[in-house]
């Protein structure tokens, strides 16, 4: 693209879900697909209870039914977004163990509570069934009603990769009307998204032309005329060089999916019927880089441990400032302003191991592993990370976390957001002590480029159960003579 917008932004990532749009959007909202669906199994859930006898009919049963049971549904549907509706029958199998899930807890759950209240065996049956052919009709119907209009109003659609591949994926689109999205323009750069695998002289495929836009304001009035609403990426390559393009359509309301033209033959991991399919393409949604929520678990983990280290190894910290304080004179505490959470600044603590010869020094100098300045016993200490002992102090504040990616200096920040893609994206979440990176081998002089994918890749797979395993993993570590 000739005009891109300013700034290092990271490559969207493949998800399960697709966030809401922020303000500023100048294509229609999307709807709120899940609501047709909760109302549908919550009133599966009310048939189901009124089948019963008399006295199964009770407001606990309703409520966990219509509400609970409901609920589970509508989130289930919600997370496996599709451009077009889906088929009720592909939903049915995962709709018949939820179901069945929840009727048998609920029966052992009243059973134990009241002998009046207890379901038997063909009472559990006639509910199920009946919750689960209600629940399956009504959808069946809804997502009927939803093919329908987008077969006659399909969405309007760019696609957006080389040129080659784009316009075939376009041209099988309009030969598929039913498919619910209708392409009106190809998104291509002639010069970064050029395919070996596609000549110049590929002939055109057949159908009508789309025309070809190839700059920002291009693909912007193509927008606001022909009220897009999907675009489509086609490649996972395209993902990466036009990731600028694709964060402001994000940002403009466009629903954003990643399209794999080269899948034919191949069967998708998550199995088949049920795997999305655009015109026998499989496709997955995308969702560009978003600041993540700190966790009740995490920053409680955080407390927990960083508090009983501190008790327990208050004697090595004093060791170790001791001996510092004797070998290399007093300033023992080195402060060093570095970048966290959102771009928000703050002191980072650690065991001074050299003394910087002016303010710019320990400002801008990248690495001192092998700086002839560094005494034996501070070598030490940053072989075994023990010069980090007091960035505890840091985490049990709340200025870090002890898993996340690795805090830098501002002029660092910088530097590396405008050379390495995603890099900005790391402060998405609380910078840490250890991360993914860093048990992989990623630490001192190593490849920043590698550690920006790792620790992207930790935000975007998160779960506490993941930090628990980094700070096993970097205990292990621990004992291998590492320079940080």
């Amino acid at each position: 693209m000739t005009a891109r917008p300013s700034g290092a932004l990271s490559p969207l990532r493949p998800l399960s879900g697709a966030g809401a749009p922020p303000a500023g959007r100048t294509a229609a909202p999307r709807p709120r697909r899940d609501l047709p669906v909760l109302a549908v199994d919550g009133t599966a859930g009310l048939l189901a209870v009124l089948a019963l006898g008399a006295p199964q009919r009770h407001p606990l049963i309703l409520a966990v039914l219509t509400v609970g049971v409901g609920g589970w549904h509508a989130r289930a549907a919600l997370r496996r977004r599709t451009v077009t509706a889906p088929d009720a029958l592909d939903e049915l199998p995962a709709l018949c163990g939820r179901v069945m899930v929840a009727w048998a807890l609920l029966g052992a759950v009243l059973g134990a509570l009241s002998p009046a209240f207890a379901l038997s065996p063909r009472a559990l049956a006639l509910g199920c069934a009946a919750q689960v052919l209600t629940s399956c009709a009504g959808r069946g119907i809804v997502y009927a009603r939803r093919r329908g209009r987008l077969t006659r109003r399909p969405h309007a659609t760019l696609v957006v990769g080389p040129a080659g591949p784009a316009r075939l994926v376009a041209a099988a689109l309009l030969r598929h009307p039913g498919c619910g999205v209708r392409p009106v323009g190809v998104v291509t750069d002639p010069d970064a998204l050029a395919d070996p695998a596609c000549p110049a002289d590929l002939p055109e495929p057949p159908g009508p032309v789309l025309p070809t836009l190839t700059t920002t304001d291009e693909v912007r009035r193509a927008l606001v005329q022909n009220g897009v609403r999907e675009v489509l990426v086609v490649g996972a390559d395209t993902c990466r060089v036009q990731a600028p393009l694709l964060r402001t359509l994000g940002k403009l309301g466009c629903g954003l999916w990643r399209i794999d033209p080269d899948t034919a033959g191949f069967r998708p991991a998550n199995g088949f019927p049920g795997a999305p399919r655009l015109a026998g393409f499989a496709y997955t949604a995308l969702l560009a880089p978003r600041t993540r929520r700190t966790h009740p678990g995490k920053r409680a983990l955080d407390v927990v441990v960083s508090g009983v280290l501190l008790l327990l190894g208050a004697p090595v910290l004093l060791l170790c400032a001791t001996v510092i304080r004797i070998v290399d004179g007093p300033g023992v505490v080195f402060r060093q302003e570095r970048v966290g959470k959102g771009g928000r600044r703050f002191t980072l603590l650690k065991f001074r191991t050299l003394r910087p010869a002016d303010p710019q020094e320990a400002a801008t100098l990248w690495s001192v592993a092998d700086d002839s300045r560094v005494n034996a016993f501070c070598r030490f200490l940053r072989r075994t990370s023990l010069d980090e002992l007091p960035q505890l102090w840091n985490v049990f504040r709340g200025d870090m976390s002890l898993v996340g990616p690795r805090p830098e200096r501002p002029y660092f920040v910088a530097q590396f957001s405008r050379t390495y893609d995603g890099y900005r994206s790391r402060h998405r979440m609380e910078t840490g002590i250890t991360g993914l990176a860093q048990v992989q081998g990623l630490r001192g002089d190593t490849s920043i480029e590698d550690r920006a994918r790792f620790d992207n890749a930790y935000i975007d797979t998160w779960s506490l159960w993941q930090d628990i395993r980094i700070l096993l993993r970097t205990a292990a570590l621990l004992v291998r003579p590492t320079g940080s």
